[in-house]
């Protein structure tokens, strides 16, 4: 794959190609920056998106800045949000940094990665430097941004300090000197304002480049903690293989195209096969990425025992109860199995319950709290149960 060609795999827009060709032309390595608040400690695989073009760049011979926008992030960034994003205490971000250094290494190569936090450059602008800053972009071209003219149309509160969020990110482009920013395609806006800064500072625009939303396990939403519907890039090897597998087929090709190094022909021949040996290969391949090769073997070796063959994970969790006797109903809420007992009963008459192997239908049925109980609940929830 040609060096273009590798750029944009994966890409939705390069603003603009052209200039990107022509800055690749000069033969030195770009400054390519990319910037990442650290609004919650971990890493996800959506965040890995941004990380593999990164690594991308760098296999090209390019220079990579991961900046952290501990500064930005006690704004709060308002992309996307119909309301203020309340802001995080200095404390709760730089605590939340602390494990991006560690975690960004298991995609980029440490040796050409620059881990900068911006507070850096932006505290020492001090007042008059932000006003002077503020002072090269108009509240028009603030308001084209579609969420801001969509709360300020609507009457719904837009504060000034939400402005000096793209602002104060596109002047990380000027001090950097960034020749290339990447970002969710959510953040264009916020790019395109480091290019129009970095014009106002006579220095060469940046080459923007927007990269997909990764959609989370539920195969709708965007990969979010928030959603609930993220795969995190240090959870444990089985919790990942488990949530590869749940990933709905359509959007499993994503995956492969985003997170992956196979190429478009691998790609092609997995598709011939069945959907869920393709995901099989997708899960073994993330484990191994993110943990090593004997830990995707084990988690796989473990998937297969648990799930395809149906039996029963010895490292299920364990709850104590101090009943002698319980209904089939009352065991579900009792270990959070269910939110409401409406939901307990539809499973329970539907035939998703077993114990001990025996499907289990009256949701009255008592169960006699005498050695081990093994309980599963649907396809993949398995837990035991003892009398304290």
């Amino acid at each position: 794959m040609d060096e273009i060609s590798l750029i944009k795999r994966g890409a939705v827009e390069i603003i603009e190609e052209e200039e990107l060709r022509e800055k690749l032309k000069e033969g030195r390595p770009l400054r390519v920056k990319a910037g990442f608040d650290p609004t919650a400690p971990d890493l996800h695989l959506g965040h890995v998106v941004l990380l593999q073009k990164l690594r991308h760049f760098q296999d090209l011979g390019h220079e990579v800045f991961f900046v952290i926008g501990d500064f930005t992030a006690t704004i709060g960034d308002p992309t996307g949000r119909d309301k203020t994003r309340p802001p995080l205490s200095k404390e709760e971000v730089l605590e939340n940094a602390k494990t991006y250094e560690r975690q960004i290494f298991k995609v980029l190569l440490e040796e050409r990665t620059k881990v900068v936090f911006n507070s850096r450059w932006i505290e020492p602008l001090g007042t008059r430097g932000i006003i002077n800053l503020c002072a090269k972009y108009t509240v028009a071209r603030m308001l084209e941004r579609e969420d801001f003219n969509k709360r300020f149309k609507e009457g719904i509160p837009l504060y000034i300090h939400e402005f000096l969020y793209p602002l104060l990110q596109g002047y990380d482009s000027v001090y950097l000197r960034a020749d290339v920013e990447l970002g969710g395609t959510d953040q264009k806006f916020n790019l395109l304002v480091g290019r129009d800064l970095q014009r106002e500072f006579n220095l060469e625009p940046q080459v923007c480049i927007t990269m997909p939303l990764l959609v989370g396990i539920d195969g709708k939403r965007k990969m979010s903690k928030s959603f609930k519907n993220y795969i995190g890039i240090e959870e444990e090897p089985k919790v990942m293989f488990s949530k590869v597998m749940a990933i709905p087929d359509e959007v499993m090709w994503d995956y492969f195209e985003l997170l992956t190094d196979y190429t478009q022909g691998e790609i092609e021949r997995l598709k011939s096969i069945h959907p869920m040996d393709a995901k099989k290969e997708l899960a073994f391949y993330l484990v191994k990425r993110f943990h090593s090769l004997k830990e995707a073997k084990e988690a796989k070796e473990w998937w297969e025992r648990t799930f395809s063959k149906g039996e029963f994970p010895e490292d299920a969790p364990t709850f104590y109860l101090k009943e002698d006797r319980i209904t089939a109903l009352e065991l579900l809420l009792k270990v959070k199995a269910c939110s409401s007992k409406n939901e307990a009963r539809r499973i329970i008459k539907g035939g998703g319950l077993r114990i001990n192997g025996e499907r289990v239908l009256e949701p009255t049925k008592e169960l006699e709290l005498k050695g081990e109980l093994r309980v599963k609940v649907g396809k993949k929830r398995f837990f035991k149960v003892v009398k304290a």
